[in-house]
């Protein structure tokens, strides 16, 4: 693995994976335009080369398919994957030869994970590392109600206020605003995290330190080598520094030195330096998100801006969030298969954990999990409901809305990948009135809106066990009232649109049956939308529904304080007045970039 950016974007440039843009382009929204449709036309990473307002260039799209993302990391996955299927096995297995043989490999490997203390870099750091501002950064904005400009690849470097060491450090990615709302120019910057996130339990220790003594809490931010950022957003057991991963993952070990009471690492090409400001809070956003809306302006904490450094010729790595696919699904996916052979160590018996993409991540973890001690009673859910609270309370998958598991044993070649397979095998199986498990005033995703209560909200547990209850059925098998318009989105799962206030007329309209066969039903705001889509049944079911809010049934009631009702179960997946801004492009961005493309070669290409 290169060190600077500017290696890896030349690198990719000369296989023809990066595209040179020498044409002046606007960061503001230009950017972010082009490269969703570069995106969606599985094209290559772009290198600005002329960025409207800044002399800095900037790379985007570099993780823009599963195959480039694996490219980037080509020499050292191997290793990496090698070294954590032998931590998920147990350092004393060695089942073949093969594996036997793999011990020098990932001694290696594990010699490049430690840190080690650059002490060239550091006695040369004013030779390598130029001053700069935050106004002149790429003034990067990807949406056009986004509140200002915003480093959306940045890696935020912590220390544990308690034992400020580098092994005890945090890598995390954490959305930095670098301009607009109240932040002071180039003095100010919003530091935006969500709940569940390493830093924050470093913030709460050092906020404490900072009550008692006074003392700063320092923060380091950088931007650049792609192995930092996949460690940035790896779900990392807490306690273990991403540093280490990062290294593995480069091949060497990670540089860093101290610096005026900072950390350096010293392969990044941007640095911001500064102290979390404990005596107020700022308003952060509008940005859109990767649910496919804004999330709106909050306090969240501040960072005075003491430093902002570059290397000579930095490149400023950026990325598009918006509505599932996008780029960050691509390195996604290298994540889960890197964790896959961790699931059933951290949560014994669960064989696989899904965070559906397509849904915006959070709102829907799909998981196979097991039902091994119940040999002499009919197979019914029961070891897979811990572990469905196991999965809830593990790390991020905490912050999951919905989660649907299955027991493998009933299907060993079930895949939580293949979502209307899965999807059928659960319908197929569910018992309506025994299976969901609603939990109410949990915690939530900081970026869902659906529940109306920031942070805080419900979640919908939903198991199936056994063989199966029901044939499901291709069609509507009843015509609601108060309906008008419906479709299928696959067997056993319908869509209607109702006319206002029609959504209890056609729930109290319901002849349970009928229904047997389609135990699903998805409120919609135009069901032809969800017509044979599951792409479109899981954002719209999981995105824009709240579980105590919006799952209904005919005749609901409580038996033994156990939700139950008859019929099929409604999702209200309609567009409701507390839900944000659903994300547009800009017309005007839309037009700047048309022209762009119509005038360059490599671009005409691409969509030709």
């Amino acid at each position: 693995m290169s060190r600077g950016m500017r290696s890896v974007i030349e690198q990719l440039a000369r296989q023809r994976q990066a595209l040179v843009i020498r044409d002046p382009v606007d960061p503001r929204l230009d950017i972010a335009e082009l490269t969703r449709r570069v995106y969606q036309a599985s094209g290559p990473a772009l290198w600005f080369q002329n960025v409207v307002g800044s002399e800095f260039s900037v790379a985007s799209n570099l993780f823009g398919t599963e195959q480039r993302t694996e490219r980037l990391f080509e020499k050292t996955l191997p290793s990496v994957q090698s070294a954590v299927s032998l931590k998920a096995r147990g350092l004393s297995h060695f089942s073949s030869l093969e594996s036997f043989l793999s011990l020098p490999k990932l001694a290696s490997a594990g010699l490049k994970s430690v840190p080690r203390q650059d002490w060239w870099a550091r006695r040369n750091h004013q030779r390598i590392w130029h001053r700069t501002t935050l106004s002149a950064l790429p003034q990067y904005v990807s949406w056009p109600a986004d509140g200002g400009a915003f480093l959306t690849l940045p890696q935020v470097l912590t220390l544990d206020p308690n034992h400020p060491r580098i092994m005890s450090s945090n890598l995390g990615m954490y959305r930095i605003q670098i301009s607009g709302n109240d932040y002071k120019p180039d003095k100010e910057a919003g530091l935006h995290y969500q709940l569940h996130r390493g830093i924050g339990i470093h913030h709460s220790q050092a906020k404490k330190i900072y009550e008692q003594t006074g003392k700063p809490w320092k923060i380091s931010i950088f931007m650049g080598a792609p192995a930092y950022t996949l460690a940035a957003v790896m779900p990392l057991p807490e306690g273990l520094s991403e540093l280490m991963f990062a290294g593995m993952l480069s091949g060497r070990r990670v540089g860093w030195y101290r610096w005026q009471g900072y950390i350096i690492l010293s392969d990044a090409d941007f640095c911001i330096l500064g102290e979390v400001d404990f005596d107020s809070l700022k308003p952060e956003g509008p940005f859109g998100d990767h649910l496919g809306y804004y999330s709106l302006r909050h306090d969240f904490p501040v960072l005075k801006v003491r430093y902002v450094l570059h290397k000579k010729q930095a490149v400023m790595p950026v990325t598009v969030v918006g509505r599932p696919p996008q780029e960050d699904t691509s390195f996604g996916k290298l994540i889960h298969k890197l964790t896959a052979p961790m699931v059933p160590v951290s949560l014994p018996g669960v064989r696989e954990v899904h965070a559906v993409d397509e849904a915006g991540v959070h709102p829907l973890l799909l998981a196979i999990g097991s039902e091994r001690y119940v040999p002499f009673q009919p197979r019914v859910p029961l070891e897979i409901i811990t572990q469905g609270f196991a999965i809830l309370g593990f790390n991020q998958c905490s912050l999951a809305k919905y989660l649907v598991i299955a027991a493998g044993e009933d299907d060993p070649s079930l895949s939580t990948a293949h979502l209307e397979r899965f999807w059928h095998h659960v319908l197929s199986r569910i018992v309506l009135h025994r299976d969901i498990h609603l939990l109410t005033n949990t915690p939530l995703d900081t970026l869902d809106y659906t529940s109306q209560t920031l942070n805080h909200g419900s979640k919908a547990l939903i198991v199936c066990a056994g063989k199966p209850v029901r044939v499901l059925e291709e069609g509507v098998p009843q015509r609601l009232d108060g309906v008008v318009s419906e479709a299928m989105v696959m067997a056993g799962i319908a869509a209607i649109t109702v006319k206002d206030g029609g959504l209890k007329v056609a729930v109290n309209s319901v002849d349970p049956s009928l229904w047997q066969g389609v135990p699903i039903v998805v409120v919609c705001d135009q069901a032809r939308d969800l017509e044979g889509s599951m792409k479109e049944f899981v954002w719209h079911a999981f995105t824009k529904s709240h579980p105590v809010d919006d799952l209904h049934g005919k005749a609901e009631r409580f038996e033994r304080k156990h939700w139950v009702f008859d019929g099929p179960l409604f999702i209200d997946a309609r567009s409701k007045p507390h839900h944000p801004e659903a994300l547009k492009p800009c017309p005007e961005s839309q037009r700047r970039v048309d022209r762009l493309v119509e005038g360059h070669e490599g671009l005409k290409k691409i969509f030709s």
